[in-house]
């Protein structure tokens, strides 16, 4: 059993209270106390060149991380653009930046050379701010960290009562931050998401090097800030809700045509497409291949609020759908490389299919001896692709180069690599 095992198996208080003991052991105890205000108030947002380039100066002459959060208009906006920016830096307090008014904030960036940025979640917010040219040279993802450390909530308001003992208010996490002007009480909301993220990220920090596990964190957040942008996704329509109902290759047709049309429309007037048509309708649609905007008008979506200018459009989308020959209509499920799906392997190769189990159980098992995800400790789809084709000659050095062609990091391959050439091991 390695330290870091060690020190997690006598620590299951993390995994069953959420809160990291005090360096004697024991837990934090006591009410927590609900952050109200920000320590300077709410600051002004930053809306033009001036103010922009005071808070530069200002952070740029700051010390130590600097606390980074974005806010989205997801459900309300096309796309995921960020509509706010909060940073917090000791001696430069909190700032409040309007991207709509500086669409380009390179120069936060480079006046803050080789800086760590702390931010909860950092996937979901790196897409808006490396369109806004916020792109980050070190980093420390306070949520990841959670996650590693063991703790079962990793939420930024879980994470800030259980580590830190203060209440932040979450009631506009969902609000549509397109809106200008921007109401006080969101301002103060979004100021208080950064207030003390770094002290959030120094007491985990204590916390994961008391486990054993800083290093890994630190190989999990430099592969984050390395990583290059997500390919843009396959077939995205797809992803419309409901489509295990639509069965039939024309009726897939209609689902790509309305997504299409639908996207084109949301990005023109740059509103969730949910707004423009729901994913509903778009199967009830497909289901139904309507003859006419008669039909069309009959179904779940369509009803009589939607006027005969739109019914058209969406009929034409149909239309071209069922014009489309044998050969231009879309297949049935989408092509993936790789396995196939795990419910399949019994009957394709149950040879591979004992693999996976035994190494799905002992990666579960090393996961909870670690407290942590065992999504944390190696990706579910690396662990598939090296059971559905396992290296010809199965030990620890050709295991280790495979998980690494999958992209694992060094102490996960440290940690999985025993366990997985015994499950590899179960046919010989």
């Amino acid at each position: 059993m390695t330290d870091a095992q060690e020190t997690a198996a006598a620590t299951s208080l993390r995994t069953t209270g959420g809160a990291p003991p005090e360096d004697d052991g024991s837990s934090a105890a006591g009410a927590p106390i609900p952050l109200l205000e920000p320590r300077e108030g709410i600051p002004p947002v930053v809306a033009d060149d001036a103010a922009l380039a005071e808070v530069i100066a200002r952070f740029a002459a700051g010390s130590g991380p600097v606390a980074v959060d974005a806010e989205r208009a997801s459900g309300y906006r096309y796309g995921q653009r960020a509509y706010l920016v909060q940073l917090r830096r000791q001696g430069a307090g909190t700032a409040l930046v309007d991207p709509v008014a500086c669409p380009d904030l390179s120069g936060l960036g480079e006046a803050l050379p080789g800086v760590e940025w702390v931010l909860h979640a950092a996937t979901q917010d790196l897409p808006c701010l490396r369109e806004i040219g916020m792109v980050p040279e070190r980093l420390f993802d306070t949520e990841l960290a959670g996650r590693l450390a063991g703790f079962p909530r990793v939420g930024l308001g879980a994470m800030v009562e259980s580590v830190l003992g203060y209440v932040l208010e979450k009631g506009h996490s969902a609000v549509d931050w397109s809106t200008r002007p921007l109401p006080e009480p969101w301002l103060r909301y979004a100021a208080l998401d950064v207030e003390l993220l770094v002290d959030l990220r120094d007491a985990l920090e204590k916390e994961l090097d008391r486990q054993g596990k800083l290093e890994w964190a630190h190989e999990e957040f430099d592969a984050i800030a390395t990583a290059p942008p997500p390919e843009p996704r396959k077939d995205p329509w797809r992803r419309t809700s409901g489509m295990h109902k639509v069965r039939r290759r024309r009726q897939l047709a209609v689902v790509r045509e309305m997504w299409q049309t639908r996207d084109r429309i949301a990005q023109r007037r740059d509103v969730s497409p949910g707004k423009v048509l729901s994913d509903t309708a778009i199967v009830e649609a497909a289901l139904a291949v309507p003859a006419d905007t008669h039909v069309l008008a009959t179904l779940n979506g369509f009803g009589h609020r939607m006027g005969r200018r739109q019914l058209d459009q969406w009929q034409a989308a149909v239309d071209r759908a069922k014009a489309l020959t044998e050969s231009q209509l879309p297949q049935q499920g989408q092509s993936v490389a790789g396995p196939p799906p795990p419910r399949a392997w019994a009957d394709k190769d149950p040879v591979a299919a004992a693999r996976l189990s035994a190494a799905r159980t002992a990666v579960t098992a090393l996961a909870e001896r670690l407290t942590m995800p065992q999504e944390n400790l190696i990706a579910p789809d690396t662990v598939r692709r090296i059971c559905w084709e396992p290296p010809k000659a199965v030990d620890a050095e050709s295991v280790a180069a495979a998980l690494v062609g999958y992209g694992a990091r060094p102490w996960q391959v440290a940690q999985v690599t025993p366990a997985l050439v015994e499950a590899l091991s179960v046919s010989d």
